[in-house]
């Protein structure tokens, strides 16, 4: 009698008598699947469909004491750059494309107070400026708070208060962030050497959403924007990665 009751049962479960269920698969986009997070306890994940995708979903991950991931942020939407995705060693300025990989986030800033957020936080003001003018390298993919009018930089400015709602919150991604020390001069101006690649971009930020695409960012609604902001923190060595469904695990 118990025999003929595992037999219904699997037939019912559309299993052949003795098989067992089937694991469900590991998703491609979950921690243990991602090639290139090292020891980070803190992973944000960015999917799209394809590479000329402009939208996308987010999810974010903690590992705990145990070494277990936990899913902390359910999937998400996305707005992703006007030009779709591009490896990140493949980036030019001006193509609005999103770079993937795998990327740090070390700071933030935001046009709002400091939501809570362990990571060094400034709160910017009308003055504060991202400069990646490439006829001015030392200043190239910078936060500037000097009082300049950044005569000459035409659009290779980003004036931060002029962005509103969309730079309420910003973590900054190390995507071609200049890996020199930071000096500043006399006028208050950042400036670096050896300088960032003025041809890949800069601000390549995740910020909150307008509801339009952007131009290489990533940006999330604000309620999910502050949430993340709260739980980043600089001692979990947070990252962030972001490819297509097919590459995710790859980048």
């Amino acid at each position: 009698m118990h025999r003929l009751l595992i037999t219904a049962m699997a037939l019912l479960l559309g299993l052949a008598p003795g098989a067992s269920a089937a694991q469900p698969e590991t998703p491609e986009w979950f921690p243990t699947q991602l090639a290139h997070i090292g020891n980070s306890n803190q992973v944000i994940v960015v999917t799209a469909s394809k590479w000329s995708a402009t939208e996308g979903t987010l999810r974010a991950f903690e590992r705990s004491a145990s070494g277990k991931w936990v899913q902390v942020l359910d999937a998400t939407h996305a707005q992703l750059g006007y030009g779709g995705l591009v490896k990140a060693d493949e980036r030019q300025q001006g193509t609005g494309k999103t770079p993937t990989g795998t990327f740090a986030i070390d700071t933030a800033f935001g046009r709002l107070p400091d939501p809570g957020t362990a990571l060094p936080y400034t709160k910017f003001d009308r003055n504060d400026a991202w400069t990646y003018n490439p006829k001015q390298p030392a200043t190239y993919n910078l936060f500037q708070d000097a009082a300049v009018r950044w005569e000459g930089y035409g659009n290779y400015v980003e004036r931060l208060w002029q962005y509103g709602e969309q730079y309420n919150y910003v973590a900054v991604l190390d995507f071609n962030l200049p890996k020199g020390e930071v000096t500043v001069g006399p006028n208050g101006i950042r400036r670096t050497s050896p300088p960032a690649d003025t041809r890949r971009g800069g601000g390549i930020f995740l910020h909150v959403s307008n509801g339009g695409k952007t131009a290489g960012c990533i940006a999330i609604a604000q309620s999910r924007m502050a949430q993340i902001m709260k739980w980043l923190d600089p001692e979990q060595r947070p990252v962030i990665v972001i490819g297509t469904l097919a590459t995710i695990d790859q980048m």
